[in-house]
């Protein structure tokens, strides 16, 4: 007997497959692929971390299970971390949840907060996990397009007023992934505005918050008066610290959404083993000259990438914040879409990106460049881009003749 699993009907084909088939196929026969495509860290995480990491497993007693919330040391440098980068005090007993990554918590806290039917707005392009968490656990997503925070901002209000029955869940998240793009507090005073007026809960993901390139560092919410009453941040020591296979992240701000957090989560799960946990709040509490490194380092390959590719003949907007680049597609294939000039760049071109399209709708005409390929394979790239782009014609000409709809 064929089952028809409900959950998994209200996902879509996963988009990034199509690029990730090509190049397992191209690497398996060898081929060099330049893999922008997936937000992976590949600098190693700081030694200071990793050495207690090795410390607390030797312990006998660190097999056994952990707590599902976080261990109190964690999420006591979790509040810490908040208190010193914001002034935002968090009590770590009532307001803190360390999560196995921020897509967990995330995820989890959809579970939490979410009845069936209920309207979440969600900005288009985004992360996917920002719209299919909600979906997953019975929601209903409304689209606000967010190629700009003031288009998001401005769509909030048409969304409420628009949308039987009425929102209950509002998602921001600056840095964007996949867009880059960043907001000041003044855009969150609006956002906690806007929800307290149509009674909203706010879900602000700021798993970006220490990747910025400009001299002020990207706001939280909870910096807002009273945003506490209402909204709940979600944070990552993955791309901070490069620790992003380590799985730790946290969820943060109102009381009332945390405990249902930690509720679900008690049933689920007894949170990751406990050195990782005691050595994410030694990266939390220790020095942070390491983050200044990492940032450095993120900032070079952008300034590396969009000078190289500009020189091939792609103009690339540089991004004030993120591990990414969000790219329009070039002249030469904008008609091809970003599904089909995904495929073609890696095929062609041995160069793997991420297609807007796999973030919404709304990212249609761009792609995704993650900056985690060293400054040399960063030219490399611009090189052979460059060849690509100079073959446009006859490239598009014989995918037309292969694929005579790719291009509607």
């Amino acid at each position: 007997m064929t089952h028809d699993f409900h959950r998994i009907r209200r996902l879509p084909p996963y988009v990034f497959e199509q690029v990730n088939r090509i190049k397992a196929g191209l690497r398996a026969k060898g081929v060099d692929i330049i893999d922008f495509g997936m937000g992976n860290p590949d600098m190693p995480t700081p030694k200071h971390i990793v050495d207690k990491l090795v410390e607390t497993a030797r312990d006998p007693k660190s097999g056994r299970y952990s707590a599902s919330k976080g261990i109190p040391g964690l999420r006591k440098a979790m509040a810490g971390y908040y208190d010193r980068r914001y002034g935002v005090k968090l009590n770590p007993d009532t307001e803190v949840i360390a999560t196995m990554g921020s897509k967990e918590g995330f995820a989890n806290l959809a579970q939490a907060i979410t009845a069936p039917g209920d309207v979440v707005i969600c900005p288009n392009p985004a992360y996917p996990i920002h719209a299919y968490g909600f979906i997953m656990a019975g929601g209903v997503i409304r689209h606000v397009p967010a190629l700009s925070p003031e288009d998001y901002l401005s769509g909030i209000s048409r969304a409420v007023k628009h949308s039987v029955p009425p929102p209950n869940v509002l998602i921001v998240s600056y840095p964007s992934n996949p867009t880059a793009q960043w907001v000041d507090l003044e855009f969150y005073k609006d956002v906690v505005a806007l929800a307290k007026k149509h009674d909203l809960l706010v879900l602000s993901d700021v798993a970006y918050s220490e990747i910025y390139f400009d001299d002020n560092p990207p706001p939280s919410i909870l910096q807002v008066d009273g945003a506490k009453d209402i909204a709940v941040e979600v944070n990552s020591l993955s791309k901070t610290y490069a620790m992003a296979g380590w799985r730790v992240g946290m969820v943060v701000g109102n009381e009332r959404m945390c405990a249902a957090l930690a509720r679900v989560k008690s049933y689920l799960d007894y949170g990751a083993f406990t050195p990782i946990q005691v050595a994410a709040a030694t990266a939390l509490n220790g020095p942070q000259d390491c983050v200044d490194e990492i940032r450095g380092i993120y900032k070079a390959r952008r300034d590396t990438l969009v000078s190289s590719m500009k020189r091939a003949g792609w103009d690339i907007p540089a991004p004030p914040a993120s591990m990414f680049a969000w790219a329009p597609i070039p002249e030469q294939y904008r008609e091809a879409g970003s599904m089909l000039f995904a495929k073609l760049l890696v095929e062609e071109a041995g160069v793997a990106v991420a297609p807007g399209l796999g973030f919404g709708e709304y990212g249609e005409g761009y792609v995704r460049i993650g900056l985690v390929e060293n400054e040399q394979r960063i030219r490399q790239a611009a090189r052979n881009v460059k060849k690509f782009l100079d073959q446009s014609g006859q490239i598009l000409s014989r995918v037309r003749d292969q694929v005579p709809t790719a291009a509607q």
